[in-house]
Protein backbone atom coordinates (compact mmCIF):
# COMPACT_ATOMS: atom_id res chain seq x y z
CA UNK A 1 0.00 0.00 0.00
CA UNK A 2 1.19 3.27 -0.88
CA UNK A 3 1.99 5.86 1.90
CA UNK A 4 -0.47 8.72 1.75
CA UNK A 5 1.14 12.09 0.83
CA UNK A 6 0.82 14.66 3.69
CA UNK A 7 -2.19 16.65 2.85
CA UNK A 8 -2.10 20.45 1.70
CA UNK A 9 -4.53 22.88 3.05
CA UNK A 10 -5.74 25.06 0.54
CA UNK A 11 -6.72 28.65 3.19
CA UNK A 12 -9.75 29.72 0.57
CA UNK A 13 -11.48 26.02 0.89
CA UNK A 14 -11.03 25.61 4.26
CA UNK A 15 -12.03 29.42 5.02
CA UNK A 16 -15.35 28.30 3.57
CA UNK A 17 -16.11 25.12 6.09
CA UNK A 18 -17.94 26.20 9.51
CA UNK A 19 -19.65 24.04 12.15
CA UNK A 20 -23.28 22.68 10.98
CA UNK A 21 -25.45 25.03 12.66
CA UNK A 22 -29.57 24.68 12.82
CA UNK A 23 -30.38 26.80 10.53
CA UNK A 24 -28.11 24.40 8.02
CA UNK A 25 -30.55 21.48 9.04
CA UNK A 26 -33.09 21.96 6.21
CA UNK A 27 -30.48 22.17 3.58
CA UNK A 28 -28.20 19.28 4.69
CA UNK A 29 -31.42 17.04 5.55
CA UNK A 30 -32.20 17.39 1.30
CA UNK A 31 -28.74 16.96 0.66
CA UNK A 32 -28.98 13.94 2.47
CA UNK A 33 -31.94 12.11 1.32
CA UNK A 34 -30.96 13.21 -2.25
CA UNK A 35 -27.44 11.54 -2.29
CA UNK A 36 -27.97 8.93 0.06
CA UNK A 37 -31.32 8.03 -0.57
CA UNK A 38 -30.53 4.20 -0.69
CA UNK A 39 -29.62 4.28 2.87
CA UNK A 40 -32.42 3.55 5.71
CA UNK A 41 -32.27 7.01 7.30
CA UNK A 42 -32.92 8.37 3.72
CA UNK A 43 -35.63 6.25 3.04
CA UNK A 44 -37.47 7.82 6.18
CA UNK A 45 -37.54 11.28 3.95
CA UNK A 46 -35.58 14.91 4.31
CA UNK A 47 -38.51 15.28 7.37
CA UNK A 48 -37.18 12.79 9.41
CA UNK A 49 -33.58 13.86 8.56
CA UNK A 50 -34.18 16.90 9.31
CA UNK A 51 -35.27 16.08 13.36
CA UNK A 52 -32.61 13.99 13.54
CA UNK A 53 -30.49 16.47 12.27
CA UNK A 54 -31.86 19.04 14.75
CA UNK A 55 -31.61 16.35 17.59
CA UNK A 56 -28.28 15.23 16.90
CA UNK A 57 -27.22 19.05 17.32
CA UNK A 58 -28.07 18.94 20.77
CA UNK A 59 -25.73 16.49 22.06
CA UNK A 60 -22.07 17.14 22.97
CA UNK A 61 -20.41 13.99 21.16
CA UNK A 62 -21.98 15.20 17.42
CA UNK A 63 -19.18 16.80 15.32
CA UNK A 64 -20.46 18.31 12.26
CA UNK A 65 -19.37 20.11 9.23
CA UNK A 66 -20.66 22.42 6.11
CA UNK A 67 -19.18 23.90 2.81
CA UNK A 68 -20.40 26.61 1.62
CA UNK A 69 -20.08 29.12 -1.87
CA UNK A 70 -21.87 32.31 -1.53
CA UNK A 71 -23.46 31.53 1.72
CA UNK A 72 -25.45 28.57 0.40
CA UNK A 73 -24.38 24.94 1.73
CA UNK A 74 -22.80 22.56 -0.54
CA UNK A 75 -21.47 20.18 1.20
CA UNK A 76 -21.61 18.67 4.48
CA UNK A 77 -19.91 15.75 7.04
CA UNK A 78 -21.77 14.58 10.37
CA UNK A 79 -19.30 12.60 12.58
CA UNK A 80 -19.37 11.58 16.76
CA UNK A 81 -16.68 11.55 19.18
CA UNK A 82 -18.63 8.66 20.28
CA UNK A 83 -21.56 7.46 18.15
CA UNK A 84 -22.88 4.68 20.05
CA UNK A 85 -23.65 6.50 22.66
CA UNK A 86 -24.51 9.64 20.59
CA UNK A 87 -27.17 7.88 19.36
CA UNK A 88 -29.03 5.78 22.55
CA UNK A 89 -29.19 9.60 24.04
CA UNK A 90 -30.73 11.37 21.00
CA UNK A 91 -33.17 8.42 20.97
CA UNK A 92 -34.06 8.85 24.36
CA UNK A 93 -34.53 12.35 24.56
CA UNK A 94 -36.22 13.52 21.41
CA UNK A 95 -37.90 10.31 20.38
CA UNK A 96 -41.19 12.41 20.95
CA UNK A 97 -39.52 14.72 18.00
CA UNK A 98 -38.81 11.96 15.73
CA UNK A 99 -41.40 9.63 16.32
CA UNK A 100 -44.07 11.42 13.80
CA UNK A 101 -41.49 12.20 11.02
CA UNK A 102 -40.38 7.98 11.19
CA UNK A 103 -43.95 7.23 11.00
CA UNK A 104 -44.80 9.49 8.16
CA UNK A 105 -41.36 7.46 6.20
CA UNK A 106 -42.78 3.93 7.53
CA UNK A 107 -46.13 4.87 6.02
CA UNK A 108 -44.48 5.63 2.38
CA UNK A 109 -41.68 2.43 2.84
CA UNK A 110 -43.23 0.07 5.47
CA UNK A 111 -40.85 -2.67 4.26
CA UNK A 112 -37.94 -0.84 6.19
CA UNK A 113 -39.38 -1.28 9.84
CA UNK A 114 -37.47 -4.38 9.78
CA UNK A 115 -34.25 -3.03 9.07
CA UNK A 116 -35.24 0.08 10.98
CA UNK A 117 -35.62 -2.32 14.30
CA UNK A 118 -32.00 -4.12 13.66
CA UNK A 119 -30.39 -0.66 14.13
CA UNK A 120 -29.72 -1.51 17.85
CA UNK A 121 -27.28 -3.88 16.43
CA UNK A 122 -25.21 -1.81 13.88
CA UNK A 123 -22.37 -0.81 16.98
CA UNK A 124 -21.39 -4.23 17.66
CA UNK A 125 -21.77 -5.73 13.95
CA UNK A 126 -18.96 -2.68 12.43
CA UNK A 127 -16.87 -2.89 15.54
CA UNK A 128 -13.69 -4.00 13.52
CA UNK A 129 -12.05 -7.11 15.34
CA UNK A 130 -14.04 -6.52 18.51
CA UNK A 131 -12.20 -3.58 19.21
CA UNK A 132 -14.19 -0.09 20.68
CA UNK A 133 -13.63 2.68 18.53
CA UNK A 134 -15.93 5.68 19.45
CA UNK A 135 -14.68 7.69 16.92
CA UNK A 136 -16.68 7.54 13.52
CA UNK A 137 -17.79 9.78 10.36
CA UNK A 138 -21.08 9.06 9.57
CA UNK A 139 -22.51 11.30 6.51
CA UNK A 140 -20.71 12.59 4.29
CA UNK A 141 -22.33 14.45 1.27
CA UNK A 142 -21.33 17.10 -1.97
CA UNK A 143 -23.00 18.51 -4.91
CA UNK A 144 -21.78 16.76 -8.15
CA UNK A 145 -19.78 19.66 -9.76
CA UNK A 146 -17.61 19.72 -6.35
CA UNK A 147 -16.17 16.47 -6.92
CA UNK A 148 -12.52 16.00 -7.93
CA UNK A 149 -12.26 19.80 -6.28
CA UNK A 150 -10.51 18.60 -3.38
CA UNK A 151 -13.37 19.73 -0.84
CA UNK A 152 -13.90 16.42 0.82
CA UNK A 153 -10.29 15.62 1.38
CA UNK A 154 -10.34 19.48 3.45
CA UNK A 155 -13.62 18.86 5.04
CA UNK A 156 -12.45 15.21 6.07
CA UNK A 157 -9.28 16.63 7.51
CA UNK A 158 -11.62 19.00 9.70
CA UNK A 159 -13.37 16.06 11.25
CA UNK A 160 -10.32 14.35 11.59
CA UNK A 161 -8.39 17.11 13.28
CA UNK A 162 -11.13 18.07 15.82
CA UNK A 163 -11.15 14.16 16.88
CA UNK A 164 -7.74 13.93 17.23
CA UNK A 165 -7.96 17.53 19.21
CA UNK A 166 -10.26 15.60 21.66
CA UNK A 167 -7.80 12.56 21.97
CA UNK A 168 -9.04 9.79 20.15
CA UNK A 169 -6.04 8.00 18.13
CA UNK A 170 -8.46 6.11 15.59
CA UNK A 171 -11.95 7.18 13.24
CA UNK A 172 -13.83 3.63 11.88
CA UNK A 173 -15.59 4.53 8.73
CA UNK A 174 -18.25 1.61 7.13
CA UNK A 175 -19.39 1.65 3.58
CA UNK A 176 -21.11 -0.92 1.39
CA UNK A 177 -18.55 -3.17 -0.68
CA UNK A 178 -20.09 -1.19 -3.76
CA UNK A 179 -19.18 2.18 -3.50
CA UNK A 180 -15.82 2.25 -5.19
CA UNK A 181 -15.21 5.93 -4.99
CA UNK A 182 -15.85 5.98 -1.21
CA UNK A 183 -13.15 3.10 -0.67
CA UNK A 184 -10.66 4.60 -3.27
CA UNK A 185 -10.88 7.81 -1.07
CA UNK A 186 -10.58 5.79 2.04
CA UNK A 187 -7.30 3.89 1.12
CA UNK A 188 -5.78 7.40 0.19
CA UNK A 189 -6.11 8.58 2.84
CA UNK A 190 -4.32 5.85 4.27
CA UNK A 191 -7.11 3.75 6.08
CA UNK A 192 -7.33 0.14 6.80
CA UNK A 193 -9.62 -2.19 5.75
CA UNK A 194 -11.13 -3.92 8.92
CA UNK A 195 -13.31 -6.79 7.35
CA UNK A 196 -16.97 -6.98 6.25
CA UNK A 197 -20.02 -7.67 7.78
CA UNK A 198 -23.77 -7.73 6.90
CA UNK A 199 -26.19 -4.98 7.83
CA UNK A 200 -29.79 -4.06 6.74
CA UNK A 201 -29.53 -6.55 3.70
CA UNK A 202 -26.25 -5.16 2.28
CA UNK A 203 -22.53 -6.02 2.67
CA UNK A 204 -20.77 -3.48 4.39
CA UNK A 205 -16.90 -2.79 4.93
CA UNK A 206 -15.14 -1.48 7.47
CA UNK A 207 -12.16 1.35 7.50
CA UNK A 208 -10.09 2.16 10.27
CA UNK A 209 -7.60 5.31 10.32
CA UNK A 210 -4.83 5.52 12.95
CA UNK A 211 -5.29 9.23 13.41
CA UNK A 212 -1.39 9.00 15.49
CA UNK A 213 0.18 7.34 12.86
CA UNK A 214 -1.36 9.52 9.70
CA UNK A 215 0.53 12.38 8.18
CA UNK A 216 -2.79 13.95 6.75
CA UNK A 217 -4.33 14.49 10.58
CA UNK A 218 -3.01 17.10 13.02
CA UNK A 219 -4.69 18.18 16.44
CA UNK A 220 -6.49 21.10 15.82
CA UNK A 221 -9.51 22.27 16.93
CA UNK A 222 -10.59 25.23 14.40
CA UNK A 223 -14.05 26.13 15.48
CA UNK A 224 -16.29 26.33 18.40
CA UNK A 225 -19.50 23.93 17.70
CA UNK A 226 -22.56 25.66 17.80
CA UNK A 227 -26.22 25.08 17.45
Amino acid sequence: MTKPRPFVVDPETLARIRPLASRDVARVANMHAASMGDSLWAKLGPSFLAALYRALLTDPDFIGFVYEEGARVKGFIAGSSDSHGLFRRVLAKHWRELLIPAARGLYSSPGILRQLLMTPAYFTRSAPTGEKIEAESMFCSFEPHLRGKRISGHINKVLFDELYARGHTKVKITTETTNEAAIRQLTSWGFMDQGSFFFYGKKMRVYVLDLEKSERVDPIRRYTQSA
